[in-house]
């Protein structure tokens, strides 16, 4: 509605600034007729060279206004509805118009360099932060938007849409780098020497898996062992050894840092990382483990669990009590937006994504946007884009006609000047 409104107030000035450039040129008209009368009537030199002036004044502001009025008018339609050539010159051009559109929307504002310049001075990260960060703020725009929301999501509970969902999910985990990206992790891990508790608890894991199949090592102890330390009982007293010492070793590891084991663990966690983003072979075996399971049908039911569970708790938090964000998903997403707002590092990785993201949309949709721009265009008839075109400059042109009348006026006042010097 505010769209039509819009319009129709730019179509009504449109009209009101036509009519006052069609009234000058009435005026100019009635001035022309009266200086012409004036100047013929006879009176003393001075009254007829003054009609003379104002004569020449109003016959060249008339010859402006209508050439003014004829260009402006051959735009949008034929002047008087005669069949001149080139006129029109809109809606008989609008495919090449919708074409020339397109092309200027790719050109100048679709490309990745376009896009990229764009984005960088727009701080995005501190502007979502901000608006995460205030309750009352996401709370009014969740409000704002429940009663679509809660209307739009039960329909994600079609057959259906679980299948697309799961298909969807299924195939950007195909597309994931798991080595690669597993790589980088724990690459970041222990740049930021964050790897030390992830050392500790695999370290505690070994511990507490000893610990739990000790009965085990020990029978596998017994029968390994010969029948004369069976006999002697040297057997146990060698498995506990072993036990104690493993206990011991494990203990050390995690009590002190620079343990050599646990100087050689780190070093090949180290390996490992650099293993799994370089390693063709490495890659390959993870790259096949990944293409094995994610076919699997447990994987196929998590997923689906997965998106049922999201989709639940998205109608939920819609049909909660006024429509608020509260408990864990408030609180987490509030203390996110405060990180965005406070952490220069994660501003710039988070603009930095987006800036990259967006990009990548420009350049993989950018030809279907521009397509969607001139097949629209094409589809309107030739008076639809000469109304639209009309009524969005309109009001401007017809100041074109203005300063034509008067411009031309002034024109023909400095010609008859010069001509009586001569």
């Amino acid at each position: 509605m505010t769209a039509v409104s819009g319009d129709g107030a730019k179509h009504q000035r449109a009209r009101l600034m036509a009519r006052v450039a069609g009234g000058l040129l009435v005026v100019m008209a009635g001035v022309f007729v009266l200086a012409h009368h004036m100047a013929a009537g006879g009176g003393g030199p001075g009254s007829q060279r003054l009609w003379g002036y104002v004569l020449a004044f109003a016959e060249a502001a008339m010859v402006g206004g209508l050439a003014d009025w004829f260009a402006v008018t051959a735009l949008f339609r034929r002047p008087l509805g005669l069949p001149i050539p080139h006129t029109a010159i809109i809606p008989a051009n609008k495919d090449r118009i919708a074409d020339a559109m397109a092309n200027f929307l790719r050109t100048h504002f679709l490309t990745p360099q376009v896009v990229a310049r764009r984005l960088r001075p727009i701080n995005l990260a501190a502007l979502v932060g901000g608006f995460l960060a205030d309750p009352a703020r996401l709370q009014a725009a969740l409000r704002g938007g429940r009663g679509a929301l809660a209307e739009i999501v039960p329909l994600f509970a079609t057959p259906e849409i679980g299948r697309l969902t799961r298909e969807a999910l299924t195939g950007q985990l195909a597309r994931l780098d798991v080595a690669g990206l597993a790589g980088q992790v724990l690459d970041a891990a222990i740049a930021n020497e964050r790897h030390g508790p992830m050392l500790d608890a695999a370290l505690r894991w070994a511990g507490t898996t000893l610990e739990a199949n000790e009965a085990l090592l020990r029978d596998i102890i017994h029968q390994r062992a010969g029948s004369v330390l069976r006999w002697t009982g040297l057997d146990e007293q060698l498995a506990s050894a072993i036990l104690d010492g493993l206990y011991r070793l494990l203990a050390e590891c995690i009590v002190d840092p620079e343990h050599p084991m646990r100087r050689k663990l780190e070093a090949g966690l180290v390996d490992l990382a650099a293993r799994l983003q370089t390693d063709p072979a490495l890659r390959a075996k993870i790259a096949h483990a990944q293409a094995q399971v994610l076919p699997h049908p447990a994987v196929a039911a998590w997923l689906e669990s997965l998106w049922e569970r999201a989709r639940l708790a998205l109608l939920r938090m819609i049909r909660g009590e006024g429509g608020a964000l509260s408990g864990q998903m408030g609180a987490a997403m509030a203390a996110w937006g405060r990180t965005l707002i406070e952490n220069p590092a994660a501003q710039q990785a988070a603009n930095r994504h987006t800036r990259r993201l967006l990009t990548g949309l420009a350049v993989r949709h950018g030809g279907a946007i521009v397509m969607l721009v001139s097949a629209t265009i094409r589809r309107w008839d030739g008076a639809t884009v000469a109304a639209r075109i009309e009524g969005a400059v309109g009001r401007d042109l017809q100041f074109i006609r203005i300063n034509g009348t008067l411009v031309g006026g002034l024109v023909g006042v400095v010609l008859h000047s010069l001509a009586g010097l001569w």
